[in-house]
């Protein structure tokens, strides 16, 4: 990362600190910011979603305060932080994913809650429908999980000669049964041998790329995992140091020197967020603001890293990519 990166990422984490009681502006709304991350790896989506906030009127410092809740990868803390938002008297919680939503949802029935989450919200029990959610909870639903068997596929016309994929999840994320039941029936059409690596701390990652050796696999698949996404720079380190073909969920790994990743822009979903807690604000119900799907994909390949790994690109493949980093 260079010096610039550096100063960027500063600059967004220092938005997106919590601001504390005294720092509240008197008499404004406050959002309450639940997220599974940590400030730094949670930092560009806090901002797309301020920019989403803005659009919709609401300028933090000047008419709306955020408290942020940060659990840096430790899911159980999740529900405590829910709570204490709740005890705080938030007007809108914002969860940015499955377990933040699950926890302020635990949390409370009456404050409303605007989600980001991968698979359906109604076959999650969250909203009764997409396009009439009826209670206190909306937001966007973007598809994550349904992606896992379109990776495989990418990665296995990258690596055509592929036998053996490695799967990265994280065991405390509750999608994974789900979701792997799906990559299995992929897998099998394409012939392929999956095995499941386990990862949900720092340590835990760096002990699943040890075994890799053992395993004898040919590229890794690495799980849209709040955690997961988190540790991008120390998955793409492990992974050109082992020297394995890796995609991932968000093109923020392959910005960081991974391979190729294939998934929705987190950014768009971020402010779509931002606009409806707004809107929220202003005396929108949840129940009746549907939910709205991710409809922009990503597909973002780094040559410099295919070239590092001894891989040619097909051509059919660079010409699908939105984005080719040289």
């Amino acid at each position: 990362m260079n010096r610039r990166d550096l100063v960027t990422l500063a600059m967004l984490a220092a938005a997106a600190r919590p601001l504390g009681a005294g720092a509240q502006l008197s008499g404004s709304p406050v959002v309450g910011y639940l997220s599974p991350q940590s400030p730094a790896a949670g930092a560009r989506g806090a901002a797309s979603f301020r920019e989403g906030l803005q659009g919709a009127g609401f300028v933090t410092g000047s008419n709306v305060a955020i408290e942020y809740r940060w659990c840096n990868g430790e899911y159980d803390r999740l529900p405590a932080l829910a709570e204490d938002l709740v005890a705080r008297s938030v007007r809108v919680i914002v969860a940015d994913s499955v377990v933040a939503t699950i926890a302020a949802k635990a949390a409370t029935s009456t404050i409303p809650i605007v989600f980001i989450i991968g698979p359906d919200p109604v076959a999650l029990g969250f909203v009764a429908s997409l396009s009439h959610p009826g209670g206190n909870l909306t937001g966007v639903a973007i598809l994550f999980g349904e992606l896992w068997p379109k990776r495989l596929e990418l990665l296995h016309e990258l690596v055509p000669k592929a036998g053996a994929i490695g799967v990265l999840v994280n065991p405390a994320n509750p999608l994974n049964a789900a979701n792997a039941k799906n990559l299995q029936a992929a897998a099998e059409t394409l012939g392929l041998r999956l095995d499941v690596l386990e990862a949900s701390t720092e340590h835990d990652i760096d002990l699943a790329f040890a075994t890799l050796p053992e395993r004898r696999l040919d590229g890794l698949l690495v799980s849209d995992d709040p955690f997961l996404g988190s540790r991008h720079d120390q998955l793409v380190a492990l992974a050109a140091r082992d020297r394995v073909p890796a995609i991932y969920a968000v093109r923020e790994n392959v910005a960081a020197g991974g391979l190729i990743s294939y998934g929705p822009s987190l950014a768009a979903a971020d402010r779509i967020c931002g606009e409806y807690a707004g809107r929220i604000l202003k005396g929108a119900k949840p129940a009746d603001l549907p939910v709205q799907q991710s409809t922009k994909f990503e597909l973002v390949i780094n040559l410099k890293a295919a070239k590092v790994l001894g891989l040619v690109v097909p051509q059919s493949l660079l010409a699908r990519a939105d984005e080719v980093i040289e």
